[in-house]
């Protein structure tokens, strides 16, 4: 392994490679198991995180050269936060390069689901014109979309509701009214938003008090024939099986799921079987222009920090904060 390198689990761009290359050889680890990890951290300088392998407080531990942690994307819920503050290593992540991606995404899921694409595709095919008389799509034209997490991808959503004259429902504990009111969104409480909402669009953060938040009884105040599309993190919802549950049921009409708890998924469970069920490899994201901007950000970010420079993004500014503290005491 070569000395001082920078560490990457998936793939950078040509832009990231040739910005952090600056500060040493960027390698790839064959895998992101932690034994892999383990070994191929030692001696790194900086480790830019692609995918959600778990960096562990080991991992974190190990290379006694380590200076940064770059994350691709807004959720770092795979990272040792605190192990990485406990060592003074500053975790950039890259908020908003990739929040139009996201947000299309919910809106080509809520057409997808209500226009029944899936379905009126795999009856033609079938040679079953008839069964254009069997059944009808829905519309979005004066639904009601619930925004669970009304941050940037949240807010751009409602935005691209708006045409659709679409009512709008958000529920996010640390926002304003008045930044709901400048995408004309009604704050309300989840419960509300559930029992009210004919799209459940969930985008926000995982953190202990989002984990499970959509659970087997708050799916029972759902309204009947809603659907539920999740592009946020999969440990949002408490489990598959209380989706199939409430797909079996016909509480939920569909669900579309982006992101799941863990990743891979268990592919024998059986909601991969339904019909009802529109589902990608945590992959909505990765569009060409999203993922440049988002490589972008984690690279200017990362090569910042090496340069002695304050990075944009940072997770734990409070180490930078105490650093510049220090410094400041020194130079006096």
């Amino acid at each position: 392994m070569p000395a001082n390198h920078i560490l990457a689990t998936g793939p950078l761009d040509e832009y990231s490679n040739q910005v952090l290359e600056e500060f040493g050889e960027v390698v790839f680890a064959p895998d992101t198991s932690e034994s892999t990890l383990l070994e191929w951290i030692e001696g790194a300088i900086a480790l830019a995180v692609r995918g959600v392998p778990p960096i562990t407080a080991e991992i974190i531990r190990r290379s006694e050269n380590l200076k940064i942690i770059g994350r691709t994307g807004v959720g770092y819920n795979n990272i040792d936060i605190a192990a990485a503050t406990e060592r003074g290593l500053p975790v950039v992540y890259t908020p908003g390069a990739g929040a139009r991606a996201v947000a299309e995404a919910s809106m080509t899921y809520m057409l997808a689901l209500t226009k029944k694409l899936v379905h009126w595709n795999q009856q033609m095919k079938a040679g079953n014109w008839q069964s254009r008389f069997e059944s009808k799509g829905g519309d979005l034209y004066g639904a009601t979309l619930g925004i669970v997490g009304l941050g940037r991808i949240g807010q751009l959503l409602a935005k691209f509701a708006q045409p659709f004259e679409m009512r709008i429902l958000a529920y996010d504990p640390f926002l304003k009214q008045e930044t709901a009111d400048s995408v004309q969104a009604q704050l309300v409480e989840l419960d509300d938003l559930l029992a009210e909402s004919d799209f459940i669009c969930l985008h926000c953060p995982e953190t202990e008090g989002s984990k499970g938040l959509i659970s087997r009884q708050r799916l029972a105040r759902v309204k009947q024939g809603a659907f539920l599309i999740n592009l946020a993190r999969g440990g949002v919802i408490e489990s598959l099986d209380v989706i199939l549950e409430s797909l079996e049921e016909g509480r939920l009409a569909g669900v579309a799921l982006d992101v799941f708890e863990p990743e891979p998924p268990d592919f024998t469970h059986p909601i991969f079987a339904s019909d009802k069920c529109l589902t990608a490899p945590h992959q909505m994201a990765v569009t060409h222009s999203s993922m440049g901007n988002i490589l972008r950000s984690m690279a200017d970010d990362m090569a910042a920090h090496l340069r002695g420079e304050r990075p944009r993004f940072v997770v734990n500014p409070e180490v930078l904060d105490r650093s510049e503290k220090t410094e400041g005491t020194t130079s006096l």
